[in-house]
């Protein structure tokens, strides 16, 4: 991807290299909580999830003490493309959203962290995987994750696998933005569990849907292969793949996220069309 030199976004925020030691004391009654969030990769629902619990606590107050370290140059270079990345799905996503009468598109935040973070859908580690908290309207990413999905996953890496992955939580943001996570909700109370895991897959798809038709509108950046780096992320990370290297076998009824097919599918169809009207997964996967 052709990325240096051009606009980084001011909507980063970079706490790599901070670290410190302290606890979060939850509740008005001085009760401590230890809230961990066990995310599925790329998992924007768990975020959602997680903060109505945290609003029912009541809150929480951290006492922390950090420390900071400089940034390798290597983690310089890394920052600054994220921040080039996230300016492109601002850049199209505000056309979009002009183009389609959506009204204003409210950009969101990003925040670049190392093991650890605290947001306002609780507490994560890197083990977390990038998401999306709905409560702030921010993107979390521990960068370390894009080694774990080339070594432990089998993807090809590369840069574009990673603005794929940013892409991919963009469109947890813009579902939220549109109402269209907050129906999915409600939708899962009044499901029983094979239902609402199809509705969590219809909505994962639909953000890869996303994922590929920022890829569209942002073409003139590529370069050969970038596709195929996405297209391998988006394999790896499919829930049977998953299955498959965990557990030795395949249970499409737990899906989450949909399988590799699925997941590359719907990247490519938002890709080849262009048309974030041409993303309704619900149809699809419920019929």
């Amino acid at each position: 991807m052709k990325w240096q030199g051009r606009r980084k976004s001011g909507n980063l925020e970079d706490r790599r290299g901070m670290s410190g030691k302290g606890k979060a004391v939850i509740g008005g009654g001085g009760a401590i909580a230890i809230i961990v969030i066990l995310l599925q990769l790329f998992g924007g629902e768990t975020g959602q999830q997680i903060a109505p619990i945290v609003e029912q606590l009541g809150g929480s107050q951290t006492t922390q003490q950090v420390e900071q370290r400089e940034l390798t140059q290597q983690e310089k270079v890394m920052g600054d493309f994220m921040g080039t990345v996230l300016a492109d799905t601002e850049d199209v996503w505000n056309r979009l959203f002009r183009e389609n009468n959506l009204g204003d598109y409210k950009e969101p935040k990003m925040i670049l962290f190392t093991d650890a973070v605290s947001t306002g859908c609780g507490n994560a580690t890197a083990a977390s995987g990038p998401f999306y908290c709905p409560a702030g309207q921010k993107i979390y990413m521990d960068l370390r994750f894009f080694d774990e999905l080339k070594t432990r996953f089998g993807a090809k890496g590369g840069d574009f696998a990673i603005a794929y992955v940013t892409a991919h939580e963009v469109g947890h943001h813009i579902q939220t933005i549109l109402g269209t996570s907050s129906k999915v909700r409600q939708l899962q109370g009044q499901s029983n569990r094979t239902r609402a895991n199809q509705l969590s897959v219809a909505q994962e798809l639909q953000a890869d849907f996303y994922a590929g038709v920022w890829a569209h509108h942002n073409r003139k950046y590529l370069q050969e292969g970038d596709i195929e780096e996405a297209l391998s992320a988006a394999n790896a990370v499919g829930d049977d793949a998953i299955q498959k290297r965990t557990r030795g076998s395949v249970n499409s009824d737990s899906f989450t996220h949909g399988s590799s097919e699925q997941r590359m599918q719907w990247f490519m169809r938002g890709y080849k069309t262009g048309d974030m009207r041409q993303g309704d997964t619900f149809s699809v996967i419920l019929d």
